[in-house]
């Protein structure tokens, strides 16, 4: 009889320990989803943006075709990422990081543009937009590195692969974008 007491006993242990575990993934899943949902309001707001700066920077700098073309060429590409697929989004959204410094750049070129205050209305929404991106920039790397980490350590590790735990990239700048915007008027 002691025996089956104490088998019973390591089966219930141990099913409370994977209940445990798997409730953890399901919380850092949700968590990480939730600090995402706050960047896909923000990249929303900036999405609906866009047109509107290069609408007023186009008025100003004809000859920048291909400039003002990249800014929307790469915000249609960043809105076609499906919802669901994080990791591909935020390479999009570095893209579309660059081509948006390069439109801030071609400001300086064009004294008129600066000076107009709907140029300078839409640039400071966009400013506000991004300083909030930033916080939930910081806010979402907090949820993954909390969930990448519980999912490649003790005990998480252990049972990682059989609860299809979810390893998420940090929204980080890539490397193009770290570069000094260049702008060559020749």
């Amino acid at each position: 009889m002691v025996p089956f007491i104490v088998i019973g006993g390591i089966i219930v242990l141990i099913a409370l320990f994977l209940i445990s575990v798997f409730n953890k993934f399901v919380k850092n899943k949700n968590v990480v989803k939730d600090a995402w949902s706050n960047i896909d309001v923000a990249l929303k707001r900036r999405y609906d943006l866009i047109p509107n700066l290069v609408e007023t920077v186009k008025g100003y700098a004809k000859h920048e075709k291909s400039t003002l073309e990249a800014v929307i060429s790469a915000r249609n590409a960043a809105m076609e990422v499906p919802t669901g697929d994080i990791n591909a989004k935020i390479k999009a959204e570095n893209q579309l990081q660059q081509t948006l410094r390069s439109i801030f750049a071609l400001s300086e070129a064009y004294p008129d543009l600066k000076a107009n205050t709907n140029y300078l209305d839409l640039q400071e929404k966009l400013n506000t937009i991004e300083e909030n991106l930033e916080r939930s920039r910081r806010y979402y790397n907090g949820t993954v590195r909390e969930n990448n980490t519980y999912g490649e350590s003790f005990p998480g590790v252990l049972v990682a692969g059989m609860f299809n735990y979810q390893h998420f990239d940090y929204f980080e700048t890539d490397e193009v974008s770290r570069e000094n915007v260049k702008v060559d008027f020749s």
